[in-house]
């Protein structure tokens, strides 16, 4: 049987920072900048910039609408496989909605799912049962995509968040 700890269980043994940290940036690997970039701009999030200097070193930034965190990508910026990132969580507030936009995009994204055992998804697949959760419950819908590279995209439902999140 598993078990679920207070998110305070595991915080007491160090106790919180005395201040804030952020987590703004998540750099994922392309093959083709171009091609990436007309992808983020398909799925409706803010364009943010696309830097070049004359090393040959190129950052493109989207921001997810709502998000503090934005995604960067270009050339010479990572060492990691195109295609190589998988789970990146986007949360949504209606997962039926999400699907249908995305798809309206062209966004080949898979069927909607919950898990089996009602937590998390899991990685390939494994324990994947078409259609919601049961009632929708927040935290146990989700839909999956991936990007022309292959980097995976998991799109969670999330209508009553958990004490403490925002």
């Amino acid at each position: 049987m598993s078990t679920l700890l207070p998110a305070s269980a595991e915080g007491e043994k160090f106790g919180p920072l005395p201040f804030p940290v952020t987590f703004e940036i998540v750099v994922i690997p392309v093959a083709d900048v171009d091609r990436a970039k007309d992808f983020y701009a398909r799925l409706g999030w803010r364009f943010d910039i696309d830097y070049r200097d004359e090393h040959g070193f190129r950052v493109i930034q989207y921001t997810p609408p709502g998000s503090g965190c934005s995604l960067m990508f270009g050339e010479k910026m990572t060492t990691a496989t195109p295609g190589s990132v998988q789970g990146l969580h986007l949360v949504v507030p209606d997962i039926v909605r999400a699907h249908d936009e995305f798809a309206r995009r062209g966004v080949d994204v898979s069927d909607i799912f919950h898990d089996a055992y009602g937590v998390f998804h899991r990685p390939a697949g494994e324990n994947r049962i078409s259609g919601p959760a049961e009632g929708r419950k927040s935290y146990g819908s989700f839909l999956s995509f991936h990007d022309p590279d292959g980097n995976e995209w998991i799109v969670q439902e999330v209508t009553d968040r958990l004490p403490g999140r925002v």
